[in-house]
């Protein structure tokens, strides 16, 4: 299936998963105010469905499949998040969720997609591999590949976020959001360039292809990431980065170091479990605070799937 991606394209997935995710609240830190010498609005997919924003594209892509397409399940890559939330979204059809996953990915993420249903099938930890076993799942198993950020279904969800963020706050000057693969980037810009809201990705030092390929306008296709920031592993996907290079104003990067600081700020001020994927985007406002003086800053919290056995601070 493939969509005309755009504001109204994001609607109609709104519609469409309505009744099967949360309306995530929005909250503020007057103490976070003060450090950041900005207004901060956190919009917290922390507290969606399975833990993370990749409920959204997860479930717009399986209800939008046929009864044909969903017989034999379906199938994906992923380091957690989003397998996770395919497997609880194939579960709302009865259907089977085959689940290719790096070796080294959270034991927390690999037990929350079993818990949904999915099947954990381990791969080496790279694209190539992921892709190649993914392949293979395919052939056998006659599951329908749904693509973690790069398909227009995915997209369209994950810009619900941004769609419901402009809803519950007015008067947003700029929306910073993580970018890995760049669905929840590319989807996002659709609804801040229809409100006239900047929008700036956010990414770790270690992980920076979305940064270079913005800089460079060339898509950088393959590199070796090293960031604990484990769901923003995957390399800028070529739909969404033909969106992101049209509508995003820029990338901001964070060092890990940053990144921690930031995620146990959160954690201390709010109260709120975020993973370091989610904290990156308080990370880069914090070191670009030149950037965001005195405006309404929205920041997307993406998820709070973290080993609470193995916390970074």
């Amino acid at each position: 299936m493939t969509l005309k991606l755009d504001y109204e394209s994001v609607q109609a997935a709104a519609r469409r998963i309505e009744p099967f995710i949360n309306r995530t609240p929005v909250i503020t830190s007057e103490k976070l105010d003060a450090i950041a010498g900005c207004s901060l609005f956190f919009k917290c997919e922390n507290l969606q469905k399975a833990g993370a924003f990749k409920s959204r594209g997860a479930v717009n892509a399986v209800m939008s499949l046929g009864t044909s397409a969903l017989a034999k399940g379906v199938a994906t890559h992923s380091s957690g998040n989003h397998g996770a939330a395919l497997a609880r979204a194939a579960g709302l059809r009865n259907s089977a969720a085959y689940i290719v996953v790096p070796n080294n990915a959270k034991q927390v993420k690999q037990d929350a997609i079993r818990s949904y249903g999915g099947e954990v099938i381990l791969c080496e930890p790279t694209l190539e591999a992921r892709e190649a076993r993914l392949k293979e799942v395919v052939q056998d198993t006659g599951a329908t590949f749904v693509h973690p950020y790069e398909q227009d279904e995915i997209i369209a969800g994950q810009g619900t976020a941004a769609l419901e963020f402009v809803q519950q706050v007015d008067e947003l000057d700029v929306v910073v959001v993580p970018v890995g693969g760049g669905g929840l980037l590319a989807g996002s810009s659709l609804v801040a360039a229809f409100e006239g809201i900047r929008i700036i990705g956010a990414e770790p030092e270690g992980a920076d292809d979305a940064f270079r390929s913005l800089e460079t306008g060339q898509l950088v296709l393959s590199h070796t990431p090293n960031t604990i920031c484990d769901g923003l592993l995957t390399t800028v996907g070529t739909r969404n980065f033909a969106i992101i290079r049209n509508s995003v104003d820029q990338v901001l990067l964070a060092s890990d170091r940053e990144v921690i600081d930031a995620m146990s700020l959160i954690w201390t001020r709010t109260k709120m479990v975020v993973e370091p994927s989610s904290a990156i985007t308080l990370a880069t406002v914090l070191r670009n605070p030149a950037l965001f003086k005195r405006k309404r800053v929205g920041l997307v919290l993406t998820g709070g799937n973290v080993d609470l056995t193995n916390l970074p601070f």
